[in-house]
């Protein structure tokens, strides 16, 4: 019989043990008898109720089993109540104070009829006991304030025994201290069902019992020896170990956890204390009532206990003895340092989690005030081709590879985490960093897993604390800003935060913040650089942004260029130097209808808006024919989506647009782009030929790619033409047009325009 089974026949057998005596008691004479019948006709409700929730293996036959306990308590206090004023000969006249008492339980009753809807004061979660679930409660804020009404309650019961036993004579006193005493115990009982959570309540048992020893000591009342016996029996179906002892420290009874936790025969109790001792010290038998938390064992054999002793004295307030019970929470102790250490460590990896790791920094940079410390930030490279080419498992366990590469040789200074997916964080002090170390480590940092072998390439951010004040989270943004200035990626492998980099920050922030002004205040403005036909004539122009800041000066574009590349406002620049350069060509529409402007367009401004839609509205708005506005694309805009590209494109020159290939030869695709790329103009950069553009080689490719774009019809327009005699090459391999410094850096509009007049 399982002890489901066991506990269900014994509840059911109290259960009807219950109904027999409130029939007796119903039907006896004595004044007592209809508040005994009452309070026992009360436990039957959360006794049937506690039936229903070990016996029921569905959760709904559980939670009504719930519904009766829970509300049937409510009547057993109140009973309990009214049994305690009658049997302590009590007479309580205010009215008031009696209705005000049983709204509160009418209301206590309500709110559970309200829990359906809205699970505030209770809810159960299945586990499983001997292979079959147990429905165990999970209460909430009603069911708390439910306990507390309760136990107040039943605080003021156990108050009026102790004063009506402390002010009778000691003949009639055991009357009073018997049932104080089984209420004691079913109490402490209860409260250590509800904080050990075992399954298989069997708490609802000591009030039954409770209920059944105040009916025969009302009734039928019996010497304190059988009392004795009653209460011990009681005592023994606690899962707590007990210990009781006389007033010389005597061990005169323990319970079956008891001798079990102390390895005692059961027969005889005198080496409990020895037991103890040896177990918790000698101070556990202190001359005073106590609570403690013992912890015994090392490592993964460790227990933890809460020992809690409590004295007891007789009419004269002498020592009388003490009984001391022993509960392991090892189990608990265990759950809670799990849920602590998921809270803080990573599932993954093991490390801190990113939260928990700053925390930790923290404490050691103020703590260890004498120690410089390095913020470093890990940063694993390509990670996402792992997982792609050889599958998320393999990078999980390539990640707990470089976390134990991380964690491996390091002394307790140190600290360690994950900050994200590919990212890990360490605090190391200056001294340990060992530069050349590290870097042949992360040289040859290999992955393998038997099967699959890989070299993972992962770069370090170096950040040097010098203000131990700073926000952790800001020391990890200057380490990771440290791996900015890595070049070459596979040479170099760690970078420091100077103050450089810092510089270049606050220069950034510094121009972004003012380019909605510059914007506004023409500063920023284009510069035109003259393109020029075979014979020399201007024909038309490139507009380049330039910023003529009011304090900075004249900004070159590698000064700000980039940052806006970066941060995604290269848009709004891009769309200023549209509309300037549809403003100019408007101006011009009556002056130099021939010449034509090049706009540039930045990859990331496909992403934010409909080029072919913007550009178009602006020649619309400015009435200038689209093929003097120019649209010049480099090769990189074409290596992603490539046929998205071609569709925007194949749009732009529908409108009548001219499209021009900016950069060509500058990437590693362009022949096979090209066959399929709807352009009008390729621009040739003669940079890309490097010092030999005189060589007989760089001759024979310059004059096949003009050869080429000749036969696929597309005009072809070398930039970066610096001197005459590099003109005259151009001119004899029958190129058609030209741009460089030999024949005019960019320069404002009005200075373009004096030019154009020579």
């Amino acid at each position: 019989m399982s002890i489901r089974d066991r506990f269900t026949v014994l509840y059911i057998v109290v259960f009807l043990a219950l109904g027999v005596c409130a029939v007796i008691a119903a039907r006896s004479r004595k004044p007592i008898g209809k508040s005994l019948a009452l309070f026992l006709s009360a436990l039957m409700p959360p006794l049937f109720g506690h039936i229903l929730i070990i016996g029921s293996y569905t959760p709904t036959v559980a939670k009504v089993g719930y519904y009766f306990y829970f509300i049937g308590m409510d009547l057993v206090i109140l009973s309990l109540l009214r049994f305690t004023l009658e049997y302590c000969s009590i007479v309580w006249t205010d009215r008031r104070g009696r209705n005000a008492v049983n709204a509160v339980f009418v209301l206590d009753i309500l709110q559970y009829a309200f829990n359906p809807f809205f699970s505030q004061a209770f809810d159960i979660e299945p586990i499983f006991v001997e292979g079959h679930p147990y429905y165990r409660l999970v209460p909430f804020f009603g069911q708390t304030m439910h306990r507390l009404l309760d136990y107040v309650c039943l605080a003021a019961v156990i108050i009026i025994f102790i004063f009506r036993s402390l002010r009778t004579t000691r003949v009639y006193s055991e009357k009073y201290w018997v049932i104080l005493a089984s209420l004691l115990v079913s109490t402490v009982w209860q409260t250590s069902y509800i904080f050990s959570r075992m399954p298989v309540d069997r708490s609802m048992l000591a009030m039954a019992l409770t209920g059944l020893l105040i009916f025969y000591f009302s009734l039928y009342y019996r010497p304190m020896k059988l009392l004795d016996r009653l209460l011990a029996n009681i005592a023994s179906e606690m899962p707590d170990a007990m210990f009781f002892f006389d007033v010389n420290d005597k061990c005169i009874w323990a319970n079956a956890p008891g001798i079990e936790l102390t390895g005692i025969d059961g027969t005889s109790f005198d080496d409990a204390p020895v037991k103890l001792a040896e177990m918790f010290g000698s101070s556990y038998r202190r001359t005073d009532a106590w609570n403690s938390r013992r912890i015994l064992g090392e490592n993964d054999e460790r227990k933890y206990y809460i020992l809690d002793n409590h004295f007891v004295t007789d009419d004269c307030n002498r020592p009388a003895g003490s009984f001391l019970s022993v509960r392991d929470v090892t189990d608990e102790q265990l759950s809670l340092q799990r849920e602590i250490y998921s809270a803080t460590h990573d599932k993954l990896t093991g490390l801190y989690t990113r939260e928990y790791l700053y925390k930790r920094i923290a404490e050691a940079i103020h703590t260890n005030a004498d120690t410089e410390y390095n913020v470093i930030f890990v940063d694993v490279k390509n990670f996402k081709i792992v997982n792609d080419i050889f599958s998320s498992k393999f990078g999980d366990y390539a990640l707990q590879c470089i976390a134990e590469w991380i964690s491996r040789d390091l002394s307790k200074k140190c600290m360690y985490g994950r900050l994200a997916g590919d990212t890990f964080g360490m605090l190391v002090p200056v001294e340990e960093f060992d530069h050349e170390q590290i870097e042949e480590d992360l040289t040859k940092f290999v992955v393998s897993d038997g099967s699959v072998e890989y070299h993972i390439l992962i770069h370090l951010g170096v950040y040097r604390i010098p203000d131990r004040d700073l926000e952790v989270s800001v020391m990890f943004d200057r380490a990771h800003l440290a791996l900015s200035t890595i070049k070459d990626e596979y040479k170099t492998h760690i970078a420091y935060y100077d103050d450089k980099i810092r510089d270049k920050v606050l220069w950034d922030q510094h121009i972004t913040s003012q380019l909605s002004e510059a914007i506004s205040t023409m500063q920023l403005r284009p510069y035109l650089q003259p393109i020029v036909d075979s014979g020399g004539g201007i024909v038309g122009a490139e507009a380049l942004a330039r910023w003529v800041h009011p304090t900075d000066g004249f900004l070159s574009p590698g000064l700000f260029i980039p940052v806006f590349e970066k941060n995604g406002m290269i848009v709004e620049v891009d769309k200023h130097m549209w509309r300037c350069s549809c403003e100019i060509l408007s101006r011009w529409e009556k002056t130099r209808p021939e010449l034509f402007i090049s706009v540039n367009i930045s990859p990331k401004d496909f992403y934010f808006m409909d080029v072919v839609e913007e550009i178009s509205s602006l020649t619309t708005q400015y009435g200038v024919a689209p093929s003097r506005l120019r649209i010049e694309i480099t090769e990189t805009v074409m290596m992603n989506d490539s046929d998205d590209r071609v569709e925007i494109l194949n749009r732009f020159r529908e409108r009548g647009f001219i499209v021009e290939m900016d950069d060509f030869g500058s990437g590693y695709s362009s022949l096979n782009l090209l066959k399929d790329m709807p352009v009008d103009v390729l621009k040739i950069d003669m940079k890309f030929l490097g010092r030999s553009e005189n060589g007989t080689k760089a001759q024979t490719i310059l004059r096949n790619i003009l050869n080429l774009s000749s036969d696929l019809g597309i005009a072809s327009l070398t930039e970066g033409v610096e001197t005459p005699e590099q003109y005259k090459m151009l001119a004899e391999m029958h190129c058609k047009l030209f741009q460089g410094y030999y024949f005019s850096k960019p320069v404002p509009v009005e200075d373009f325009e004096k030019i154009y007049l020579k």
